[in-house]
């Protein structure tokens, strides 16, 4: 088993809501982590998955804080990344990336492709000059871009070419980890399996360890190696990927397994539907925050809340029937 290159322990993020006039206290928070704990292996993809709003993204950008922490522990390659200065922060952040959602968004509309792409080796002090200008050459043609696309804008690219764009500047420094939150969401299906291949191969190619965050179960099935899913600022199931999509053990779980389209009709699961809304993160049920849409709960479900527990193999539920 290879060790863990990020280690994460009771990470919890509240936002504060809007204070009463000359109130310094704030009227609620909103919990959108609560106490997460996982570790990601050297070279591993880690999938995380979950509803929207389950807290996904959240925790993706608070590992390279992006997002400050409320509370809890953050360690990369042995070091704790809430506990580094501005200057250690930034050397830290050579070795993490992220690669964000929404290609056009992510990218400065005024700047060109090699501005864009080589701005993260000016930060850094990595190379200038002639040096810069080749580094970027190599970076485009590594994620399947041509050297004259150095000169354009990102508007006179597709999407896929854009997000493409985003993988090279988050390659630009060498990083040994990634975050890729959502990156094919915003893209055509043709496009997403593209983009997919071409993570793997960088991966491969460059020994990348990836957190991969998605919603959509099918994605996250085929980049992954272990699955962590999250509902509610909580994770409620982590396995294997094949122990995961074999055996699914939570609830939860089941239920967004049965929703998953599948060609084969002899595969095919009777789907599981889930009654009422997910409850709000500022005001979030007691116990098992599933239990208001399980159709198995019972009163310790309602009354206390479960650990997230190993219940062999290396598969950690949080659930009271599976305990």
């Amino acid at each position: 088993m290879s060790q863990a290159l990020v280690e994460v322990k009771g990470l919890v993020k509240h936002f504060p809501l809007q204070r009463r006039l000359f109130s310094t206290a704030p009227v609620a928070v909103v919990r959108a982590v609560d106490g997460v704990s996982f570790d990601i292996r050297r070279g591993e993809t880690l999938g995380l998955v979950g509803e929207s709003g389950c807290g996904k993204s959240t925790t993706g950008r608070m590992l390279l804080r992006l997002i400050e922490p409320t509370s809890g522990t953050m360690k990369f390659d042995g070091v704790d990344v809430a506990g580094l200065g501005p200057e250690q922060l930034r050397e830290c952040r050579r070795n993490m990336q992220i690669v964000f959602q929404d290609p056009y968004a992510s990218l400065n509309p005024r700047m060109t492709v090699e501005r864009t792409v080589s701005e993260p080796l000016e930060v850094h002090g990595i190379a200038s000059g002639e040096e810069k200008r080749r580094r970027v050459r190599e970076l485009l043609e590594l994620v399947g871009l041509s050297s004259y696309h150095a000169k354009r804008y990102p508007h006179e690219f597709s999407g896929g070419q854009r997000q493409r764009i985003g993988i090279a500047r988050a390659l630009a420094v060498n990083p040994k980890f990634v975050v890729c939150d959502e990156p094919v969401s915003a893209l055509d299906v043709s496009i997403q399996a593209q983009v997919l291949n071409l993570l793997q191969d960088l991966q491969e190619q460059l020994g990348l360890t990836y957190l991969f965050i998605s919603h959509n179960l099918s994605v996250i099935e085929h980049v992954s190696d272990r699955v962590a899913v999250m509902y509610l600022g909580k994770i409620v199931e982590l396995a294997a990927k094949d122990d995961l999509y074999a055996a699914p053990k939570h609830p939860y779980t089941r239920a967004l397994m049965s929703a998953v389209p599948v060609t084969d009709r002899e595969q095919r699961k009777k789907r599981i539907m889930l009654e009422g809304d997910v409850p709000s993160p500022i005001n979030p049920p007691s116990g098992c925050r599933f239990h208001t849409r399980c159709s198995m709960a019972t009163d310790v479900c309602r009354e206390q809340e479960p650990e997230l527990l190993d219940v062999g193999g290396g598969h950690w539920v949080a659930c009271h029937l599976c305990q």
